[in-house]
């Protein structure tokens, strides 16, 4: 038998014609499961649009009194830039990481958090009678009360499904013992915001402490037992004068809005007419007058919102306060989505945290809430604040990506 003869000029195949060539990292990530496309890119548009909103709203808050006071009007924009940037940065690199990892990790996040408010208190600056500050160089400064949000969220979280997620119960439950140890761990940092004091986050730890037990699976008798045990707390609080004087007035200037317009009751007077006057459509950026001259304290940190009302009216604060009630829906989504009781009980966290602080800044910026110093989440500005939100998003991604074994 013959062997045929390859006429002239024929090569042959190229060497490696029939080998898979190797794909690029972005078109891997692009595949069904992917890294990229598991990501829930709707929290993700939507937190880069209130960040987005957030900067501007800064400027505008900002840029005439500093024209006034012959300084830069763009301090405030430029920082703010900065740290929306490295916030952005944050999230993606959380939520690149295996959730399992932030577990492993929760005593040193803890730990660090913890060391941290205790240098606050050691060797922080006092800003408006909050000794809340850590100074770094270039004129930066910290704020760790921000970051034990995130600290609270985990530990409370590894505490409360320790038994569940390795098999030892399978009752969906936690025991009152893990109940017990996630509220001693939770206390130093609650107790060290306290004393800045950080009255605002402190009430944000609470609540998401609270909240995260309930969601634990606790039976109802127990939660009425502990709801009577935080009002026997609260009253204890009141009456053995823990609370600070500036803190007692502003709880009484919120009962009684229309004593002493000119002291206590200023702020929140001011607040309510600088949202009203911005009417369906508000007044346009760069033209509040009561923000941009100067009649509303903090107008580019707690009463953020004022410029919202004054500036884009009734409609920008919707799409703005829609957005935040869109990133918490999405929240609730990756907890229904989690593989196991730990990463259930982070996306509750950080859904109850922006929640609550998000109607906490709100309310008080209408009048419904008392004043507490509370930023709105990815808006007011603050690099401390901004990059603790990043960095709860980028949890909420990490755990969204694992399809639930239960759903």
């Amino acid at each position: 038998m013959s062997v045929g003869i390859p006429p002239r000029g024929f090569a042959g195949p190229r060497a490696g014609a029939f080998m898979p060539r190797r794909r690029s990292l972005l078109a891997r990530g692009l595949d069904r499961g992917g890294l990229f496309r598991s990501w829930d890119w709707l929290l993700i548009g939507a937190t880069l649009a209130l960040t987005g909103l957030g900067i501007i709203l800064v400027w505008a808050a900002t840029q005439a009194q500093l024209l006034e006071a012959g300084q830069n009007p763009h301090a405030y924009l430029n920082k703010a830039i900065i740290w929306s940037v490295l916030g952005v940065v944050l999230m993606f690199a959380t939520a690149s990481v295996d959730w399992r990892q932030f577990r492993r990790w929760t005593p040193l996040i803890y730990t660090v958090s913890l060391l941290l408010l205790l240098a606050v208190l050691v060797a922080g600056s006092s800003v408006n009678g909050a000794k809340a500050w850590i100074n770094l160089p270039g004129g930066f400064q910290v704020e760790p009360s921000e970051f034990a949000k995130l600290a609270v969220v985990l530990a409370t979280a590894a505490l409360l499904s320790r038994k569940r997620d390795i098999g030892v119960a399978d009752t969906g439950r936690a025991s009152l013992k893990d109940i017990g140890w996630a509220v001693l761990a939770a206390a130093p940092l609650i107790l060290l915001v306290q004393q800045e004091p950080a009255l605002g986050v402190m009430l944000v730890l609470v609540f998401t402490l609270g909240a995260m037990i309930v969601l634990s699976g606790l039976r109802l008798y127990w939660i009425g037992a502990l709801a009577a045990a935080a009002a026997i707390g609260l009253y204890g609080v009141i009456n053995l004068h823990i609370l600070k004087s500036y803190q007692i007035t502003r709880f009484t200037a919120f009962l009684h809005p229309n004593q002493n317009l000119s002291g206590t009751g200023y702020n929140g007077l001011q607040a309510k007419i600088a949202v009203g006057s911005g009417g369906l459509f508000g007044q346009g950026l760069f033209h509040g007058q009561f923000t941009g001259g100067n009649f509303v304290p903090s107008v580019q940190t707690d009463f953020i919102f004022t410029v919202a009302g004054e500036e884009l009216g009734f409609v920008g604060c919707a799409v703005l306060v829609a957005l935040l009630a869109f990133v918490v829906w999405r929240a609730i989504a990756a907890a229904q989505r989690a593989d196991d009781m730990f990463g259930m009980l982070v996306a509750s966290g950080v859904a109850v945290w922006f929640a609550f602080q998000t109607f906490v800044n709100v309310g008080m910026t209408v009048g419904i809430m008392p004043i507490t110093g509370l930023p709105l989440p990815f808006i007011s500005y603050g690099g401390s604040a901004i990059f603790a939100d990043m960095i709860a998003v980028g949890l909420l991604l990490s755990v969204r990506r694992h399809r639930s074994l239960f759903t």
